[in-house]
């Protein structure tokens, strides 16, 4: 059975394997992975883990940019990556409230659908009564999921990264 865990130090190389599969330079959304963040070391990514911790912790986040970061997890294999962007940034308004990544291997289980749905809960519990969900227009397991987790389209937006469908969905 899945989980949904807090990014952590003790799951290092099997984060590693994940990335491997998506290749050099990709970016999946639910890990916040920044072009500066350094992983491959233990320090590097015992920094990157430090820092995800503090964007969760409301007390040491800025307002701007708060945001639950969870990994999906079964057996210490990191399958993907789902963060909930709560605070009140222009990138929440673009990139939207959520944001998620399952690994090449992993995807077609409808892990994506779940953690989304266990998020959901999260953010309920922060007052939240509804969320933006963001994918590419071309993105159709994304599309699918979030309607799957009942994403309302509000319609489509250019951005930096091309166009992209908006969805709400109510909590």
């Amino acid at each position: 059975m899945p989980e949904l865990i807090a990014p952590t130090v003790r799951l290092h190389v099997s984060w590693l394997e994940a990335r491997a599969e998506w290749g050099p330079g990709q970016h999946e959304d639910g890990f916040g992975l920044s072009p500066s963040d350094e992983v491959d070391s233990a320090a590097g990514f015992a920094a990157w883990v430090h820092r995800l911790t503090d964007q969760s912790d409301a007390a040491k986040a800025t307002d701007a940019m708060r945001c639950i970061y969870r990994w999906i997890v079964e057996s210490d294999r990191v399958l993907g990556g789902i963060a909930l962007r709560y605070g009140s940034s222009d990138y929440v308004s673009w990139a939207g409230n959520i944001g998620y990544g399952i690994r090449p291997s992993a995807r077609r289980r409808g892990l994506a659908s779940w953690a989304v749905g266990q998020l959901l809960d999260e953010a309920r519990a922060l007052g939240l009564d509804r969320v933006l969900a963001v994918c590419a227009v071309d993105n159709a397991a994304s599309v699918k999921t979030i309607e799957r987790c009942g994403g309302v389209f509000e319609g489509i937006r250019d951005t930096e990264f091309g166009p992209a469908r908006r969805y709400w969905i109510k909590i």
